[in-house]
């Protein structure tokens, strides 16, 4: 079993910064992959970014790519998601998720992903 809790959303206006932050509980962490997902009010959970155990691998949603970054500090059972020019459009729900499934590379769909947490708010003002 693992739980996952996000933290460091806010509301920061367009072009700011943030990073958010996702601790895991468990032993098993660093067989994790780890994806970053969001949802707008009334629209599908999307995808944003994801990486494999140890860090080797990435992915990025068209959409984010060149302004999130995500990284893994393992030791820490830690997962992070630099996001940076922010655009009213990021505004969303972003959810930390883990695949225990020791995978080279990270699924992009949440049904890879057993375990979620339970999301932090990212706010972009124009």
């Amino acid at each position: 079993q693992v739980q996952l809790v996000e933290s460091g959303g806010g509301v920061v206006q367009t072009g700011g910064s943030l990073r958010l932050s996702c601790a895991a509980s468990g032993r098993t962490f660093i067989t994790h992959a780890m994806g970053w997902f969001r949802q707008a009010p009334g629209k599908e959970r999307e995808f944003v970014a994801a990486i494999n155990w140890n860090g080797g691998y990435t992915s990025y949603a068209d959409s984010v790519k060149g302004r999130f970054t995500i990284s893994r500090d393992n030791p820490k059972n830690t997962v992070y998601l630099q996001m940076n020019t922010l655009k009213p459009e990021d505004t969303a729900l972003y959810y930390c998720a883990a695949d225990p499934r020791l995978r080279e590379i990270p699924g992009t769909g949440p049904s890879a992903y057993e375990y979620w947490g339970q999301g932090t708010q990212v706010t972009v003002s124009s």
